[in-house]
């Protein structure tokens, strides 16, 4: 398997786990999250740069709700101390 047919197996895995209840999203997200880095690690051996850039790209996209809120946690904790 190629590093740009997995990515494209993640986009379509991650985009059908967006219509699913949020109970099944917190737990199947997190494992599809986690998958990122090293398929990003992956095709930038194979490929280079400019994939994985557009990669990050289209996983902030994906993902911008979640990472939103998790930077809205995290500058909460950070102002808390």
């Amino acid at each position: 398997m190629s590093p740009i047919l997995a990515m494209c197996i993640w986009a379509l895995a991650t985009m059908a786990l967006a219509p699913l209840p949020l109970r099944h999203q917190k737990r199947i997200g997190p494992v599809s999250l986690l998958m990122l880095p090293v398929l990003l690690i992956w095709l930038g051996r194979d490929y280079g740069a400019v994939p994985v850039l557009m990669c990050i790209v289209a996983a902030m996209s994906l993902f911008r709700k979640p990472l939103a809120a998790l930077f809205h946690a995290l500058r909460r904790q950070i102002t808390k101390r």
